[in-house]
């Protein structure tokens, strides 16, 4: 049951109650974070009330992976990826890589990932992680599956990776996608997809990406929040406790939308429309709901 301290209405104020006027779906979702164990079915809630019906929640290691195809099985509308982030590629090993192919053939996964490069930090050394990615492009060449990418500061040797393995891999898409031009171009090239979060709403470092927004192919566009983090700066209102969530993902569009010069629900719709395609999912999933889950 959903907390009595944290009921379906009290977390949003009203400002912030949007309602997408097409279904969404978010492409990244950590729904396994520690932070909503406590009220889980109330963001689930208050996510089909935004209109955002269908959540990709990511999986960055074995126990997240897990953990999300649990939810996925017990909620309506909920999937899951499976991969290890760079920032734990050093823990890669025959076993792991066993545990990952078993996840891959799980219906709930509908993507190889989280997996990557990460240069910005290199909590993993660069060698481990081009090994880990490199066994998962493989493993998602193995099951057909498409890729759930991450990317800081590596823009050149993940191309480099990728254009090595693009005749045995399928679709793949760069998630939260926060480098320049260049990059961007590189990944076109490869024919990726390209997924946006509220990075564009800051105007700290995200203002960059408002002039990129146009150049991203409308059907190689998808959304995401990539809750908890990565709240906007620009909300209308503050949020307690700052914890982003699946039912803001609509101002996120609103504003690629404003930046794109175009409608918002046309771009609602187009994102939406890649997102089906690209994971591979029956498109009764965005139907619109507004029945809230209490368990």
């Amino acid at each position: 049951m959903v907390a009595p301290t944290d009921t379906f209405d009290d977390v949003l104020p009203e400002a912030l109650r949007f309602t997408s006027p097409a279904p969404l779906v978010d492409i990244g979702a950590n729904l396994t974070h520690a932070s909503f164990a406590r009220d889980l079915p109330a963001v689930l809630a208050r996510a089909r009330a935004a209109n955002v019906n269908t959540l990709i929640l990511t999986g960055t290691d074995r126990e997240h992976a897990e953990q999300a195809v649990a939810l996925a099985r017990r909620h309506p509308g909920l999937f899951a990826t499976a991969g290890v982030h760079p920032h734990d590629a050093s823990q890669w090993n025959p076993a792991l890589e066993q545990a990952m192919r078993e996840l891959h053939r799980q219906p709930e996964v509908v993507a190889v990932g989280e997996c990557g490069l990460d240069f910005n930090r290199n909590i993993s050394t660069p060698i481990e992680q081009e090994r880990a990615f490199e066994a998962q492009l493989g493993l998602a060449a193995e099951s057909g599956k498409p890729l759930f990418l991450h990317e800081r500061d590596a823009g050149r040797r993940m191309r480099e990776m990728l254009h090595a393995w693009r005749d045995d891999i399928g679709d793949a898409v760069v998630h939260c996608f926060t480098a320049d031009r260049e990059t961007l171009y590189g990944y076109r090239e490869l024919d990726l997809h390209i997924g946006l979060t509220g990075w564009l709403c800051d105007e700290r470092r995200g203002h960059h990406l408002r002039e990129l927004v146009g150049e991203i192919p409308l059907e190689r566009l998808m959304v995401e929040t990539d809750c908890p983090y990565l709240l906007p700066r620009n909300l209308p209102a503050k949020l307690k406790g700052r914890r982003h969530e699946p039912a803001l993902l609509p101002w996120i569009v609103r504003e690629i939308a404003h930046w794109r010069g175009m409608d918002e629900a046309e771009l609602a719709r187009a994102t939406t429309a890649a997102a089906l395609t690209f994971f591979r999912l029956p498109a009764g999933e965005t139907r619109h709901t507004t029945e809230h889950e209490e368990s």
